[in-house]
């Protein structure tokens, strides 16, 4: 990465934010999973929220998203209380790829995506040829055009992520929310879904993601945001927060944190109890810690 773009990094979560949660508390059944949480989204940048099982990764997510409705607190989004907008408003703003999304049997992948469309539809505005447009160019965005008239529930795992992204998209939000992108996909197919939404994120969309895969997350972030039992631990520039010290303390991971021989962010390590030779693990920033 260059440092002209590190600089833009640094800036950006400086700046603006759009999306931030003030002191949301959010459960089921009466047991609170985030207990008076406060996180702020920087604009501009893809920030992945990860933890271990159970830690309120998704709930922060869908709460961020106003599918989960806090008991205390509020998000806010451009400056006002989500819960007060409309739905359609919200959607015109802010696109979301729930986790393992399911299509309606039969449904092509264009009218999956035109679905994208509809909160800008009314009685008084119909579809239009600009509607058509919009969804064209998600389609040619997310690399799927050639799968316009197949039917969703034929394609692959990773084709079908793409045009749940692209429907996103179609929704013309600049604010994008995706719950585990790559649950059930291969390690290649995985990489594909990140690198497209690291073009979006280039494009200049901000990206909000749950992921659990420690290393892609930190590959394909410039904000971490690491829970643990509906706290939030840490939260930068995987730089600044991934250390053997808090994988420990967040995942009760024993790991080396070293520098990735292929970027400039940290790789990890996991340690196991066998196959591991501690004292030839090569690397500039070499953190042990062995519990």
């Amino acid at each position: 990465m260059s440092a002209e773009r590190i600089t833009d990094i640094e800036s950006a979560a400086q700046g603006h934010a759009r999306l931030a949660a003030r002191g949301i508390t959010v459960g089921y059944g009466g047991r609170a999973v985030i207990d008076n949480l406060d996180v702020t989204i920087p604009s501009g940048l893809i920030t992945t929220i990860i933890g271990p099982n159970g830690c309120g990764k998704s709930t922060l997510l869908r709460t961020l998203t106003r599918l989960l409705k806090p008991a205390k607190g509020a998000v806010v989004l451009d400056g006002e209380d989500i819960a007060g907008l409309r739905t359609r408003d919200v959607a015109k703003k802010l696109g979301l790829l729930p986790q393992a999304p399911v299509a309606p049997e039969g449904l092509t992948v264009a009218d999956l995506v035109a679905k994208g469309r509809h909160p800008h539809q009314s009685w008084l505005r119909q579809w239009s040829s600009d509607d058509a447009g919009v969804v064209e160019r998600a389609l040619a965005m997310t690399g799927v055009s050639d799968l316009a008239g197949r039917p969703v529930d034929s394609l692959s795992g990773g084709q079908r992520q793409r045009v749940w992204i692209s429907m996103a998209l179609a929704q013309g939000t600049d604010l994008l929310l995706l719950d585990e992108p790559t649950t059930y996909l291969d390690l290649a197919h995985a990489i594909d879904v990140l690198d497209l939404v690291d073009d979006l994120h280039e494009a200049g969309r901000t990206v909000v993601m749950v992921l659990h895969d420690l290393n892609l997350a930190t590959r394909y972030s410039d904000n971490l945001i690491v829970m643990r039992a509906g706290s939030i631990l840490a939260q930068g520039h995987p730089r600044d927060v991934i250390t053997a010290e808090l994988l420990d303390e967040a995942f009760g991971l024993r790991a080396t944190v070293i520098d990735d021989p292929v970027g400039d962010r940290p790789l990890i390590v996991p340690i196991g109890r066998t196959h591991a030779r501690l004292g030839q693990v090569p690397g500039r920033k070499l953190q042990v810690r062995l519990g």
